[in-house]
């Protein structure tokens, strides 16, 4: 039975809306596990721990802008070759000069020494990065760089 007038106010309001059922529910919360889980994937493979690590042990300078620089590497895989890309940075902050740097196949940390070339007087240098990756020209039997 219906009160007097409700379908007056259903034809001014309308009805009220169906509520979502418990597979609504279910499927949403799937879906978000599922969203979330991919999202701690990407940042972890994104900002987890780097499989090669550097640091920067000594540098100098060398007469006719050159600087000598040594560096220590660890690797994650450490029978892997893999290469770095050092620089040197000029006073005034930008990049005077860079220099790819072969790292052999060796257990535990590696270290590393090579000179670089810079466009002006160098006052600093820096391992820009490393990889895995390297390139042919310094697979075909070269000594190490340095």
């Amino acid at each position: 039975m219906t009160a007097p007038g409700s379908t007056l106010l259903e034809d001014r309001y309308g009805t009220r809306p169906k509520r979502a059922g418990r597979r609504t529910y279910w499927v949403v919360g799937v879906v978000a596990l599922v969203v979330s889980g991919v999202v701690a994937w990407v940042g972890y493979e994104n900002f987890g721990t780097a499989p090669i690590e550097t640091q920067t042990t000594t540098f100098a300078n060398l007469p006719g802008n050159q600087l000598k620089m040594t560096f220590e590497v660890t690797r994650d895989t450490p029978e892997r070759p893999a290469v770095c890309i050092v620089r040197a940075r000029v006073l005034a902050g930008n990049e005077g000069g860079r220099k790819e740097v072969y790292i052999p196949p060796a257990e535990g940390a590696v270290t590393m020494t090579t000179v670089i070339t810079s466009s002006g007087e160098p006052v600093t240098a820096d391992v820009f990065g490393c990889s895995y990756q390297v390139p042919a020209y310094l697979l075909k039997h070269m000594p190490p760089t340095g």
